[in-house]
């Protein structure tokens, strides 16, 4: 059965931290799999590539020998090479890598926010290159969330008119008690009535997640969530992550650069030159920062051995 069938031990849940209780956490690294040179290699040799985990309960998302190019001819660049990878529902899980690796790429072509070239793109059962643009849209208003790093509010609207639109658009009033609760827990009970003008970035930040959590998606995908933030604002957006995760069940894929909010994460997956080259699970944020610093040499490394001017 492949990609579904290799079983593994579960990890441990984490519960929300600062991170200066977790700058040590060396212990909690459970499992590296595929070490970065070790797949290297063998990528550089033509043999097969990192075999990624295979989850043991319900996926909430997949990739199938995804493949993404642009361009074409000398501009042709390869962004990701056929990338079979599964999400499983109710875990954090964190996508790391150098510059060009092809993080974002995963994450946009995962989401349905961009088409693959080649290969299978899946929300539940759903294969999501089947639909229509119509169905898609509705796929993505319904059962994905979204953060991203640039907040998107909409300045005319007041924070809480702001966590609603996704449910105004479709037509849908809010639960009222689980509304009451994403609002208590990401602490916005006094701040509702303020427009983003009004509001720090932490609490755009957080009426951002809110906001993806309203519509109780099947997944939500995050795009450096932290990227505009400082890092005590930083902390608290990955602890509220982190609590939707072990407390409400919630299933996150993040894309970041920061071995600290990595930490957070039951698993982070490591990409070089649009394919999958490591992963760990229960991360520590050394951890983290030794394999991102080796994918970063590597990729320095085969920069400088191109020919001038390619």
């Amino acid at each position: 059965m492949g990609l579904f069938s290799r079983q593994r031990p579960r990890h441990a849940r984490r519960q929300a931290e600062p991170a200066a209780e977790r700058a040590e956490p060396a212990a909690e690294t459970v499992e590296t799999v595929g070490p970065a040179a070790e797949t290297a290699g063998r990528q550089e040799a033509g043999a097969s590539a990192y075999e990624p985990e295979v989850v043991q309960g319900e996926v909430a998302a997949s990739t199938r020998g995804l493949a993404k190019v642009y361009g074409h001819g000398d501009a042709r660049v390869v962004a990701l090479g056929g990338v079979d990878i599964a999400f499983e529902k109710g875990r954090f899980t964190a996508v790391m890598g150098p510059s060009g690796s092809g993080k974002s790429t995963l994450m946009h072509c995962a989401a349905g926010l961009d088409a693959p070239t080649a290969g299978q793109v899946f929300v539940g059962d759903t294969e999501i290159g089947a639909l229509k643009d119509r169905q898609l849209t509705e796929l993505r208003r319904d059962r994905i969330g979204f953060v991203f790093q640039a907040f998107n509010l909409i300045p005319t609207l007041t924070a809480e008119e702001n966590i609603l639109l996704p449910l105004s658009i479709a037509g849908r009033k809010p639960d009222p008690a689980w509304y009451d609760t994403v609002i208590d827990t990401v602490g916005l009970r006094d701040r509702l009535r303020h427009k983003p003008s009004e509001l720090s970035g932490g609490q755009q930040q957080r009426v951002a997640c809110a906001r993806a959590l309203v519509s109780k998606p099947q997944i939500i995908f995050a795009d450096e969530p932290t990227g505009n933030l400082d890092s005590r604002s930083g902390a608290e957006i990955l602890g509220f992550l982190r609590r939707s995760v072990d407390e409400f069940g919630q299933t996150i894929v993040m894309v970041t650069h920061d071995p600290v909010a990595a930490a957070y994460c039951d698993r982070v997956v490591f990409l070089a030159d649009g394919q999958i080259v490591s992963e760990l699970l229960s991360p520590g944020r050394e951890a983290v920062l030794e394999t991102m610093s080796h994918l970063d040499e590597m990729a320095r490394a085969r920069r400088e051995s191109l020919p001038s001017g390619v």
